[in-house]
């Protein structure tokens, strides 16, 4: 599936992952291919990506690596999953 990371200063990152987990305001879950259609409201936390995450130079400081798992900490933002494609909405 395709991820798309996008905070209000620029596109942190578009490419393919595995498994996508958030911080829902409901509770934390995870998406993985062919997930049903949600949008959904993030709260302060993790974002966990599965798979190969490669980011641009100036924003490799907002990411961390932990095995297999990169991850990144929220304040707060938008998931919406269609089709096969992510797009994070964060603060």
């Amino acid at each position: 599936m395709i991820l798309e990371i996008v905070s209000p200063e620029a596109t942190l990152f578009t490419g393919e992952v595995v498994a996508v987990s958030v911080p829902g305001t409901d509770g934390s879950f995870q998406m993985l291919n062919n997930h049903a259609p949600i949008v959904a409201a993030l709260k302060e936390g993790t974002v966990a990506i599965k798979g190969q995450v490669t980011v641009a130079n100036q924003y490799e400081d907002m990411f961390r690596k932990q095995g297999d798992t990169t991850l990144l900490d929220i304040t707060s933002g938008t998931v919406e999953m269609n089709a096969n494609k992510v797009i994070l909405l964060i603060d």
